[in-house]
């Protein structure tokens, strides 16, 4: 017997449950498919128990350095590690609780457990019951990808959903990927009281963003006693008496690593090779990554993608912003668009990264002529009274339109202070309305228009 819903929603993560929300709002009836526990990534593996951990290690590292702000506390605290994590996943518990309430308590919202499988172009099975709807929505988000690298069947490599089951903290933890991911537990784990070398195959961390801000993360990174190999050539894996071992063939330094456990942080994979999409028509790329138009609509009629399987985005705010897309254009009457947002995003290690917008590299790439304000963290008196004087602030515009186009501030909160420069790029504001807007003292914020008053051109190669 097959069941009919007005609409089927395939994924209860960060775009899911409230988009089952409107539907059921406006009078629909709703099946929400969930294969695994709703909340998706950021609840239970992503952000949610990521900076609970951050959290603790910032405790950690602030205690270890309470005497240079004059604090004597007695003997050397130690970690307790399983307690460490026992606060990060009750506190995920407690969101996805919360998240299962909610749908629970949905008039007109079905929510099925199982892993769903198209069996026609509308048409899911779960579990041997059959769904169909004339609306469906894709949520089905992302994995840790596994990279093909020689030696991995020897070794026990984790990705970063693993880590929050170790039962016991890596005496020295090798992380495969210098991007956002690796870097937040490399310093999270290095807190904790681990090794912890990073190998990175590219020649920057982080190397979406400029280099001087790179370089920054590196410091700050290197300043806690990380080991970064950059330029990693062939990295393989292997085993030996004392563990694992991870081959770089760098050109300077040990060409193996030996190490405790190895975390895998190479990049995402969308969760779309066991859907059977093939029944839909539904056209995907090479890696995986569901095409949508600008209004996150697929090549079929009636079947949307949102989240990180879409490969517009792979951060919650994404997710959720698409929900708000695609909510406001089928029940609003409303026209909005993937490229209408500003991307921005945060990376969370201590301090962390606020980004929006483009950066110097690529508003360059893009043809824009550019002016850019910098203004590094010794000259911003909130930092120097924290203590926290690591990293610089940055903003680039438009030498002919004196448009905003992006920033990057990498300090003391950098990852709410950079909405100053998002919101500006929002509402299609010049610099120099920038500049005439009073921050709060003492600020990090405050100094954004000090910095973007004071344009250079980009320095030469």
């Amino acid at each position: 017997m097959t069941k009919t819903f007005d609409a089927i929603i395939i994924g209860a993560g960060q775009a899911g449950p409230p988009l089952a929300a409107r539907l059921t709002a406006a009078g629909q009836t709703v099946a929400l498919i969930e294969r695994e526990q709703v909340g998706g990534t950021c609840v239970n593996t992503g952000c949610t128990p990521t900076k609970a951990l951050v959290a603790s290690a910032k405790i950690a590292h602030s205690v270890a350095h309470a005497k240079e702000y004059g604090i004597s506390i007695g003997a050397t605290p130690e970690v307790d590690f399983n307690a460490v994590l026992r606060r990060a996943m009750a506190i995920s518990a407690k969101s996805r609780s919360s998240v299962e309430s909610w749908l629970d308590g949905m008039d007109g919202l079905t929510l099925v457990r199982g892993h769903a499988r198209f069996t026609g172009p509308k048409r899911i099975s779960v579990g041997g019951d059959s769904y169909e709807a004339d609306q469906i929505f894709l949520n089905v988000g992302a994995r840790a990808a596994i990279p093909d690298i020689p030696g991995l069947d020897q070794v026990e490599a984790l990705t970063n959903s693993d880590l929050f089951w170790l039962k016991e903290r890596p005496q020295h933890l090798a992380i495969v990927g210098g991007s956002y991911i690796g870097l937040e537990f490399a310093q999270m784990f290095r807190r904790f009281g681990s090794r912890v070398t990073i190998i990175e195959r590219g020649p920057h961390l982080a190397g979406k963003e400029d280099a001087e801000i790179s370089e920054a993360i590196r410091d700050v990174l290197e300043a806690e006693g990380i080991a970064v190999r950059t330029n990693a050539d062939c990295i393989r894996f292997s085993r030996s008496d004392a563990g694992s071992v991870v081959g770089v063939d760098c050109a300077s330094g040990e060409p193996e690593i030996s190490c405790s456990h190895i975390l895998l942080a190479v990049g995402r994979q969308p969760n779309t090779d066991d859907l059977g999409l093939d029944q839909t028509g539904v056209e995907i790329d090479e890696r995986g990554f569901v095409g949508v138009n600008d209004r996150l609509e697929t090549n079929i009629p009636g079947i949307w993608a949102l989240g990180d399987c879409n490969g517009k985005g792979a951060f919650t705010h994404t997710s959720y912003n698409d929900y708000e897309i695609v909510a406001s254009n089928l029940l609003d009457g409303g026209d909005r668009k993937v490229s209408d947002r500003v991307m921005s995003y945060g990376l969370y290690i201590d301090p962390p990264l606020g980004r929006t917008g483009l950066s110097e590299a690529q508003a360059l790439a893009k043809g824009h002529k550019v002016l850019i304000g910098k203004r590094p963290m010794t000259r911003v008196g909130r930092a120097v009274e924290k203590g926290e004087t690591q990293g610089l602030m940055k903003i680039v515009v438009d030498a002919e339109t004196r448009a905003i186009l992006g920033g990057a501030i990498f300090g003391p909160g950098g990852d709410e202070a950079i909405h100053s420069i998002l919101d500006m790029i929002q509402m299609g504001a010049k610099v120099d309305a920038l500049t005439k807007t009073m921050h709060i003292h003492p600020t990090v914020a405050e100094l954004v228009p000090t910095i973007s008053g004071a344009l250079l051109p980009p320095e030469g190669p």
